[in-house]
């Protein structure tokens, strides 16, 4: 197994969430709606998702940096996003790196038709759970980030070592809970996820499906 990292929690932190309130706004049929993972999943009401996922300039910045100096990615490095939403975090990549080559891909057309329009031609509509259409290693980098949690198991597996497959390095992050109180936050605020493990059954997973990269994991406090 890879290493426990800590990229994401900080901005992870940085929001406030009404747990109990989202539990009890009609959260069957928001969840129903947020798994179209359309418009207003991405910026319609914030009962469906993100309540306006818009780019801000540097705000994932850090968390890109963070990725070069961890896995010492070069000028030309090849990386590739699993459930890259809007892409931001590519975009960010690419402005550190300007001739890295960054390729990403989504089940969402309205993310990927709303995503900057700098890197829009390298993105793409395709599952997680699929075989993907790359050789073995042909990424210096493979990032997932809040993805692999909306997965049921047995598609688990497959993401898991296609992830594997294609990166020389990688860095999964997802939703996970370490106590009572942070499942409960989690059922209450999750509208896509379809697997709930605390971070003990997630590492056990990773080991049995073969997965040897890096990790991170997101709470709801």
């Amino acid at each position: 197994m890879g290493r426990l990292l800590n990229i994401v929690t900080p901005l992870h932190k940085a929001t406030k969430r009404d747990y109990v309130a989202r539990m009890m706004d009609d959260k069957v049929n928001c969840m129903m709606k947020a798994k179209e993972y359309e418009a207003d999943y991405w910026d319609g009401d914030r009962r469906y998702g993100y309540g306006g996922y818009k780019y801000i300039p540097g705000r994932w910045k850090p968390v890109a940096q963070a990725l070069i100096d961890i896995y010492g990615l070069k000028s030309d490095a090849r990386i590739l996003d699993v459930g890259c939403g809007k892409g931001y975090l590519l975009h960010e990549l690419k402005l550190l790196l300007p001739s890295a080559h960054v390729v990403g891909f989504d089940v969402s057309k309205y993310g990927l038709a709303n995503a900057k329009e700098e890197i829009r031609d390298s993105l793409f509509r395709y599952r997680a759970q699929d075989p993907y259409p790359f050789g073995d290693k042909s990424f210096d980098l493979v990032i997932s980030l809040t993805t692999l949690h909306n997965l049921r198991l047995f598609e688990l597996k497959t993401a898991l070592q296609e992830i594997e497959r294609v990166g020389k390095n990688k860095y999964v992050m997802l939703e996970s809970y370490r106590n009572e109180l942070e499942l409960f936050n989690l059922e209450c605020w999750a509208l896509t996820a379809e697997s709930f493990f605390d971070s003990a059954e997630w590492i056990w997973l990773y080991e049995h499906f073969g997965y040897t990269g890096d990790y991170e994991f997101i709470y709801f406090e």
